[in-house]
């Protein structure tokens, strides 16, 4: 999923949908009546930055593109790699070979719906290639694993008929690996792995993929017919896709949103112009839903997306703070890189309490994370992969992490006399860096929505509270959007990182191991290092800047447990040597987990579990499959419909 760099909004406004049926045709099931075809509607709180899918590793850019391309396979609702462009595969006995058989008859498409060419297995030769020609955000996916690819993309190469990918022939497309990877499958539902055509990205030049709907070329479900910065986005299905049964939708609209007031989802819900709206607890307009629905508010799921706090490990950028003088600044620095102050932060933020402010006080643990990797995403020796976390975990400091559970569901962190004690611990060893208290940490929040801003005081309140104002103060930066993101998420260095501590980004995982999540604070090539206010060593020019902060938190002990754990081929003991690079991460608080993407209560037309499934990549963004009923969504259709789908999930194991 990078899902990919995946943005925080304490409004969660990507969940909310909409429906308006036009001509449709009408379908009866046996509890409530399906439309067939009509418009989904939906609401954005980010434009999109890129259509180049195979450069982006944003999921504000990937939830609309992998609409608009198909890539080998795709996810079923229950979460299966099923075929998609391609209809069959092999895997060579070694495991280093794979090939799949394209479907015949798969068009290119262009803005208009004018058949291009067709799809080709030269196509996706010509993707990869031009992955690491423009040095994509997403090759770290496979610049390892494609025999050859790393050689050429650093240029000790330039004959990219040297990596290990091949057009067979018209039909047959050819990977060879360097290593045997279990998960390489899944890795095909990313847009790194996506076909591009040839003739087509010539012809465009730097222009390919840029924000307007006729700089690229679409095989997917639907075609790109409106992109409007702040306005609207939208959609209509391809006449010409090789899969048309199973798109239900005629048209797709999503409308800008900034958050500024959350009850108007549900009042745009009412006037029959959503069909999924998230709904607020804690917020004026909440008794009006529970009196027209009763029975109608439902959670979605939680997934594999987990939202983080980090800690600005080498703040350089201060646009956004309220310090006023250079001693603030570098005692705020110096505190940051203690690894006691950091847990203090940890152990004082009341996690179910800041989550409260977006789902209400009943539900407000449901979501909790208390990892990065999710504690049931891989198994070791048929035990979760979270319970070697703890083990490993209290290894490393018996007295810090007794009796650790980092089962979802809690918070496990918030503990005002751990907060206390390792808050003495580092104002003992920074008295003798003569850091002057209290620390003033900047956070920035979205100034128009409303529910991060209270979310962000409850941060606030708790930290404060419970280690007092004469040792640490936050402030709340409020931020216009654009300035928000160029801070935070859409920080493209660490320099242009203009924070102390964010909650602004979480992550998705690409690919089903481990380390799709641990590989993003490496040191050399990380993806979420900017969160940390650093920059890949083997990313930048010249020196690398951030190198002494990474040297004061010992970044170079993490990137040895992961270069070991990457070597490692059983599965279990690979799952064994990434859940030590996990512990080590949780023990030094680099960043903390706060909650999963999901569990978020709303009121929904959107059929039960029609959409994809999957925990990685972005197939489970995909508007396919998806259909829309007439009547609101209620608590008893969600469960029968919830029990149904795990048992059939269940089925499959």
């Amino acid at each position: 999923m990078k899902k990919t760099l995946l943005l925080f909004l304490a409004t969660s406004l990507a969940l909310a949908g909409c429906a308006g049926a036009n001509d449709e045709s009408k379908a009866s099931t046996d509890s409530t009546t399906v439309v067939e075809g009509g418009t989904y509607n939906n609401v954005y709180s980010t434009d999109i930055a890129t259509l180049d899918y195979i450069f982006s590793s944003r999921q504000t850019n990937s939830i609309h593109y992998t609409n608009f391309v198909d890539g080998l396979l795709e996810n079923d609702s229950l979460g299966n790699l099923i075929p998609a462009l391609a209809e069959d595969w092999e895997v060579s006995e070694d495991g280093l070979t794979y090939t799949y058989k394209l479907r015949e008859g798969a068009k290119w498409v262009t803005n208009s719906g004018t058949e291009y060419a067709e799809v080709t297995a030269h196509d996706f030769v010509t993707g990869l290639k031009h992955a690491a020609d423009i040095n994509s955000e997403t090759l770290y996916i496979v610049a390892d694993s494609v025999a050859g690819l790393a050689d050429y993309a650093s240029g000790k190469t330039t004959d990219f008929s040297t990596v290990g990918v091949k057009a067979i022939d018209d039909y047959t497309v050819e990977y060879t690996l360097n290593t045997p990877e279990s998960y390489w499958n899944s890795k095909t539902t990313y847009g790194i792995l996506y076909p591009v055509n040839e003739e087509f990205l010539n012809s465009q030049g730097e222009n390919f993929g840029s924000v307007s709907p006729d700089s690229i070329l679409y095989n997917g479900a639907f075609i790109l017919t409106n992109n409007t910065a702040k306005s609207v986005i939208e959609y209509e299905k391809n006449e010409m896709y090789w899969d048309s049964d199973n798109v239900h939708l005629d048209d797709v609209k999503y409308t800008y949103n900034d958050g500024s007031d959350p009850d108007g989802l549900f009042a745009s819900f009412q006037e029959g112009n959503l069909s999924l709206a998230r709904v607020y607890p804690n917020s004026a307009g909440y008794a009006e839903v529970q009196e027209t629905y009763p029975e109608g508010v439902t959670f979605s799921q939680t997934d594999g997306t987990t939202y983080n706090m980090s800690f600005n490990l080498n703040r350089e950028s201060y646009n956004a703070t309220s310090k006023t003088t250079d001693e603030e600044k570098s005692s705020t620095k110096a505190a940051i890189l203690n690894r006691d102050f950091r847990l203090a932060i940890q152990f004082a933020f009341d996690r179910a309490s800041y989550n409260a402010q977006s789902v209400g006080e009943e539900t407000s643990s449901e979501a909790l994370r208390n990892t990065l990797v999710p504690p049931t995403f891989v198994a070791i020796d048929g035990e979760d992969y979270g319970d070697t976390v703890e083990t490993e975990l209290q290894a490393l400091d018996a007295e810090t992490w007794a009796d650790i559970d980092l089962a979802d569901g809690h918070d496990e962190y918030f503990d005002k006399d751990k907060a206390a004690e390792h808050l003495e611990k580092a104002k003992e060893a920074l008295a003798a860096e003569n850091v002057s208290f209290p620390i003033h940490l900047d956070i920035p929040i979205m100034e128009t929505s409303e529910i991060s801003v209270n979310s962000a005081k409850s941060l606030k309140n708790s930290i404060e509270s419970t280690l007092g104002t004469d040792n640490v103060v936050v402030d709340i930066q409020l931020l216009n959007d654009d300035a928000y993101l160029a801070a935070t998420y859409q920080a493209t260095t660490g320099t242009a990182s203009d924070f102390d501590i964010s909650t602004a980004s979480g992550w998705g995982p690409d690919y089903q191991d481990p380390s799709t999540y641990l590989n993003i604070y490496n040191s050399r090539t990380g993806d979420m290092l900017t969160t940390l206010g650093l920059d890949g060593s083997d990313l930048v020019e010249g020196e690398d800047v951030t190198a002494d902060a990474k040297e004061a938190v010992n970044l170079d002990e993490y990137d040895a447990l992961l270069d070991e754990a990457s070597k490692i081929l059983d599965e279990d003991e690979r799952y064994t040597a990434y859940a030590k690079a996990e512990a080590w991460l949780l023990n030094n608080a680099l960043q903390v987990p706060v909650y999963a993407g999901g569990g978020l209560p709303r009121v929904t037309t959107v059929v039960p579990f029609s959409a994809p499934y999957s925990w990685s990549g972005i197939a489970a963004d995909k508007l396919k499959y998806i259909q829309l009923q007439e009547d609101v969504v209620t608590t008893d259709q969600y469960q029968e419909a919830l029990d149904k789908w795990n048992d059939e999930r269940n089925q499959d194991k």
